[in-house]
């Protein structure tokens, strides 16, 4: 089957983009020809590998509709996958989306990344429609499929819940691998993804300033860059808040930030090498976090503030969650881990059998049995096209 994939994709650095990606890998190994349209923003310039056929500005409506042209003219393409996040897709709410889908005559598949349980008007109405046009939906949690059933009205027989993937991470020994980055004898924490506010950075710095006075052997890397467009937009004024919050709290020699695009090698690392990992969203209604995934699939132990994501991930002893975003609380829950290795094994231990499920080969196998029956049965759900201008 040939498959074309809407949405960002790489060297633009966000999670769809690596998302995309990964699912694109994953559903080549399983046997299909994945092309992608790639959603680009104005304020940078993209050089695309060669499965980008068509490239969407991000804000000219034309080109979703030139894209969608283009599609239904492809006659070796069967259907497409549509990611959808807020603020990749331009017009009010992302509402160029639904030009692209009005103007499409093949089946398609949306892939929901964030589902809002307390939607705008207008959000939740391009949801419904989006949802309503397509042959399948993706979401990536639980929680996630119960708000489209509520809240979007969307059949349980449309709904497939299907994991955030993981690399095929290669385990590795922790200690050689602190010997390697210098970290021997550092208990480290440490929080991954691209930096902007929103991810809760201040809760971490805190609530390891806290564990330190106990635990001083402890350091806490902050691994990622600031995110592109945040960059664009308003400079490292973030980080550099970041930063000086460390030097407020006298905790620089224990809190390293390694500023930059990891790979999914150099990332495996840090992993292994982590003994917790901290996720301290304040937007408890967080509804997937692929950082999280990837802690979880590589079998950390793990402190979460309680976002919707990780209370879900997180049950059944995969990880310790605070009851509020909270950073003595945060504190308190890592140094019941650092001063019990039994806890922190059992920890790893069931975190880890629920993340041998959830690698990208898995997960492309999962994506690639909804595409084959939305292909072998699939029309084009006929209906309203509302259109938001």
């Amino acid at each position: 089957m040939t498959i074309i994939n809407l949405g960002t994709y790489p060297p633009k650095q966000c999670g769809i983009a690596t998302f995309s990606q990964d699912l694109r890998r994953s559903l080549m190994k399983a046997g299909h020809t994945v092309l992608v349209a790639a959603v680009s923003d104005h304020e940078y310039e993209y050089q695309y590998t060669s499965e980008v056929i068509t490239e969407i500005g991000q804000h000219q409506k034309q080109d979703y509709l030139r894209a969608a042209s283009l599609i239904n003219n492809h006659s070796a393409i069967n259907l497409v996958i549509i990611q959808h996040e807020y603020g990749i897709y331009g017009g009010p709410s992302g509402s160029y989306l639904l030009d692209f889908c009005n103007a499409l005559h093949k089946p398609f598949v949306v892939v929901t990344h964030t589902v809002l349980p307390n939607p705008e008007d207008l959000r939740y109405k391009i949801l419904v429609d989006l949802t309503q046009q397509a042959s399948a939906v993706v979401c990536m949690t639980e929680n996630s499929a119960d708000l489209l059933r509520r809240i979007y009205q969307v059949p349980s027989s449309k709904i497939n819940p299907i994991s955030h993937g993981v690399p095929d991470f290669t385990p590795k020994s922790p200690s050689a691998l602190k010997r390697r980055y210098r970290l021997q004898g550092q208990n480290v924490i440490s929080t991954f993804g691209l930096i902007g506010p929103g991810k809760g950075l201040e809760l971490g710095i805190r609530a390891v300033a806290e564990v330190l006075k106990e635990y001083p052997n402890c350091t806490y890397l902050i691994l990622g860059q600031t995110h592109p467009m945040l960059q664009k937009s308003e400079g490292e004024k973030y980080r550099q808040m970041l930063e000086q919050l460390v030097l407020d709290l006298d905790i620089t020699n224990n809190v390293k930030f390694v500023n930059r695009f990891l790979s999914d090698e150099e990332l495996g690392d840090y992993l292994y090498l982590t003994d917790i990992y901290l996720s301290p969203y304040p937007n408890l209604d967080q509804a997937v976090s692929g950082t999280l995934t990837f802690a979880v699939g590589s079998g950390r132990a793990i402190v979460s503030t309680p976002y919707a994501h990780a209370i879900e991930l997180l049950a059944e002893g995969r990880g310790l969650l605070a009851s509020q975003p909270d950073y003595h609380e945060l504190a308190r829950l890592i140094k019941s881990i650092l001063a019990d290795p039994d806890l922190k094994n059992r920890l790893q231990n069931k975190a880890g059998q629920l993340g041998h499920t959830m690698s990208w080969t898995q997960v492309g196998r999962r994506y690639s049995q909804v595409l084959n029956q939305v292909a072998k049965y699939s029309h084009k759900t006929e209906g309203k096209k509302i259109h938001y201008a």
